[in-house]
This record gives structure tokens, C-alpha cells and sequence, in this order.
């Protein structure tokens, strides 16, 4: 057992979270229940949201494609419903919340947070281990849905022991302290697995014949600073399996920039006259959020995806992407003056031979709206006339729905925003 006689740390996961809210309210079990969250209206190249446990011991991963699902394998298709997967996730936070102060919570995505759970020790009279238990009986009991949980003296540990070392521990929960992590942890592979460590940097590690955290840690530091710049502080403290930042750090913390980023995968080919209709309807939403938000945008970037073609299932990998980015010359909100420079873009940048499969756009360097420019050649009463007009738009999508008010674009064909205003995170709500 883990007494917590030090900093402790939960990082707690809620298991194949869409599948098993799907058969909690279906009244199955997961475990045993072969079931696999998709949109069946998408084809079967469409992703896998989730799978349930009963599918993975079968063989079958998470987030695969439908047509790689074996042929022998029965199974329930749920159609995605992500406002239900927020109303769970929301109920399971408030169960969090009949233990825990706010304050010691980490919301790190909608199945998965952080808890500083060293301040719980003798108010419950129970160490980490027993307090994790305690939380994850609580959530099964009310929601039917099962959870795995790291501990850890910090939070990088805790999220380690999760993705590792709970998935062999017999109830679901994974302990690491410094010890600990340099017998399980250093020499595990692949690299890939540790909080942080993505393909890329694990590629740029492979040259130097660094492939577990046990060479990584031994690594000259010089050579990691050459290699990643600043980016080495990091590596070189979780190699040791280090962590100075806090839940504190985290919820105190504000960016120097901001950005407001937007994508969409497209369900078919899109020739460039309908690509363009969907960017128009892209930058009209983006627009509408930087005047919700009160702020002026001073660069805009713009990626799109080609189909490739060298697959039966086309549209699953994009080898090559078109795109980029450009410095305004003033901070905006006006649609007026940003679809321009988007266009210009999207003209300039995009093989119009293409088919176009995914697009994504970027509002960056954003400011209070106080800081918008203006010169001489500025219609300032068309500017105020527009921004009016968007207040009221977004006062009319807010009471009645985001389909209340559309400009004509969105009935024009392969217009994607209606559908899109109905969904949540690009899936049926």
C-alpha cells in the first residue's frame, strides 16, 4: 500500500469512457459485451471512438477503423453521443466533488483528471491507495462505469503509473515513487508509452541510440539541449522521473498567447469550389467567437489535407497537406477584412486538383478588442455596424440554437455548418 507519507498524487481514467457509458445505460457489462462507439453514417473509415474491454481482449485496439474490426467479431455499433458523455462526465465530477475541494482537482479531459490527494490523508484517515479506491467504487456504484487510477509523488509519475503500471495491477491501480520508477519505469519500451514522448521526439532520440528512459537519463544533457532546446529541461526531469509543477501551478497558470484553432475532417472528397464554401462557413464561426470573446485576432493560418489515393479506403492518411500562416496588418474582428486574407490563402496554398479531405484554421496573436487597429482609411461606422451585427447574431444563436440565424453559404452544397451546429466536438450530441 501507498501510506502517502510524502506529496502523493492521483491521476484517475475512466475506462473505454463512450463505451461504457453505451452499456451502462443498455445495462450491460463492458467486460463482457462486445460494443464499439462509431458512426455508422461515416463509412467504415470512419474512427472507432472507443471500443469496450470485452473488444480489446479480443485483439481489436481503440481508436481503429471500422474496417479493421475482424469479420468474426459480433458487435454493437453506438452511434456517438458526446451530450450524454458530458452529462456522465459532469455526474462523476460532482461525486469527485462530495470528497475533494475544487481546488485539489485537475480536470485533464472528459474521462480523465488529476487530485492532489496528499491534504485527504487525515481528514479520511486513509492513504492514496485506499482514497483512489474509495473514488473509483463510488463512481461504478452511481454510473456503472469502471476506473483505472496511477499514484505518484508527482504528477508525471501519477500519470506514468496510470498508463502503465495500473493496467497490470490486479485493482486497476498503478504506485510509482523514485524507487519504484527506476525498477519499472526506466526500463520499459517503448518510449512512446511515457507521458510526453510522442513519435517525433522518439525518433530524434533513436539516433543516439536512446530508446528507455534508463539511456535517456544516462544521455550527455549537452546533447539533449543541441537536440531540443528548452525542451530538454523536461525531458531530462521526467527521465529522472521528476515533476515540479503542481495542481496549484496548473490552475494559476495564464498563456502569453492565445489562439482560437478550429478543424474538420470532411466525410467525402471535396473539390476546391465546395472546400471553399466550408472555409467561409469556418471563419464566419471563428468570427462570431472572437466577438463573443471580445477579442481582435493579428494572424491568421489556414491547413488543408489531400485525400490520398494510393488506399482502397480513401482519405485515411494525408502524406501531403497544403497550408500556412500569415501576420496581419492590424489586429481584427471583422469578417469583412479576415475572409479576404483567408482566401488568399486558401488561393495561393491549395492544389486545386486536389481533393480536399480535411481543413483547419487559426485565429492567433488574439488581444482585447480595445486593441484593434485603425487608420485613416478605416470605416469605422461600418466596422461598429458589423461587430453590432455579430453581438446580435451570437444574443439570437445563444436563446434559440446556432441554427437559428445562417448566412446563405451554409445551404449551398457540401456546406457542413448546420450539420456541425448540432454536433459536439464534430460528433452527434
Amino acid at each position: 500500500m501507498y501510506m502517502g507519507t510524502t506529496q502523493s498524487y492521483l491521476c484517475i481514467d475512466l475506462k473505454t469512457f463512450y463505451a461504457s457509458v453505451e452499456c451502462a445505460d443498455r445495462g450491460l457489462d463492458p467486460f463482457t459485451t462486445n460494443l464499439v462507439v462509431a458512426d455508422p453514417t461515416r463509412g467504415q473509415s470512419t474512427i472507432c471512438l472507443a471500443v469496450s474491454p470485452a473488444m480489446k481482449r479480443l485483439g481489436v485496439r481503440n481508436r481503429c477503423r471500422v474496417f479493421e474490426i475482424p469479420p468474426s467479431i459480433r458487435y454493437i455499433t453506438a452511434t456517438p453521443r458526446m451530450q450524454r458523455y458530458m452529462e456522465v462526465s459532469a455526474q462523476i465530477y460532482g461525486i469527485y466533488l462530495e470528497y475533494l475541494s475544487p481546488e485539489d482537482i485537475h480536470v485533464y479531459s472528459v474521462d480523465e483528471c488529476f487530485i492532489d490527494a496528499s491534504p485527504y490523508h487525515g481528514l479520511y484517515g486513509s492513504d492514496t491507495h485506499q482514497l483512489a479506491r474509495m473514488l473509483m467504487d463510488a463512481v461504478l456504484s452511481r454510473t456503472g462505469v469502471s476506473a483505472a487510477a496511477g499514484i505518484g509523488e508527482n504528477l508525471f509519475q501519477a500519470k506514468v503509473a496510470l498508463d502503465i503500471t495500473a493496467k497490470h495491477s490486479p485493482d486497476g491501480i498503478g504506485v510509482l515513487d523514485h524507487a519504484r520508477f527506476r525498477s519499472e519505469i526506466w526500463p520499459h519500451r517503448p518510449l512512446t508509452d511515457i507521458w510526453g514522448i510522442g513519435r517525433g521526439i522518439a525518433t530524434r532520440l533513436a539516433r543516439y541510440h536512446v530508446f528507455d528512459l534508463m539511456s535517456l537519463a544516462a544521455l550527455d544533457p549537452a546533447i539533449l539541449y543541441r537536440e531540443f532546446g528548452v525542451k530538454a529541461d523536461l525531458l531530462i526531469a521526467h527521465a529522472h522521473g521528476r515533476e515540479s509543477a503542481t495542481i496549484k501551478d496548473i490552475q494559476s497558470w495564464q498563456p502569453k498567447a492565445s489562439s482560437l484553432m478550429s478543424g474538420q475532417i470532411l466525410i467525402r472528397d471535396y473539390s476546391l469550389d465546395e472546400a471553399r464554401v466550408v472555409l467561409r462557413e469556418m471563419v464566419d464561426t471563428a468570427v462570431l467567437d472572437l466577438v463573443q470573446r471580445r477579442q481582435v485576432a493579428g494572424g491568421i493560418s489556414l491547413k488543408a489535407g489531400y485525400t490520398w489515393k494510393g488506399s482502397a479506403h480513401h482519405g485515411l492518411q494525408s502524406p501531403s497537406k497544403a497550408g500556412g500562416s500569415q501576420k496581419l496588418s492590424g489586429h481584427t474582428a471583422s469578417f469583412a477584412e479576415l475572409w479576404p486574407a483567408f482566401l488568399q490563402l486558401f488561393t495561393h496554398r491549395v492544389d486545386p486538383t486536389c481533393p480536399i479531405r480535411r481543413l483547419a484554421i487559426g485565429l492567433y496573436d488574439l488581444a482585447p478588442e480595445a486593441k484593434a487597429d485603425i487608420n485613416l482609411f478605416t470605416n469605422v461606422r461600418a466596422l461598429e455596424r458589423e461587430r453590432r451585427l455579430a453581438h446580435t447574431v451570437n444574443d439570437v444563436k445563444s436563446r434559440f440554437g446556432k441554427n437559428a440565424l445562417l448566412r446563405g453559404t451554409s445551404f449551398r452544397p457540401g456546406a457542413t455548418g448546420r450539420e456541425r451546429n448540432e454536433q459536439i466536438g464534430g460528433h452527434r450530441a
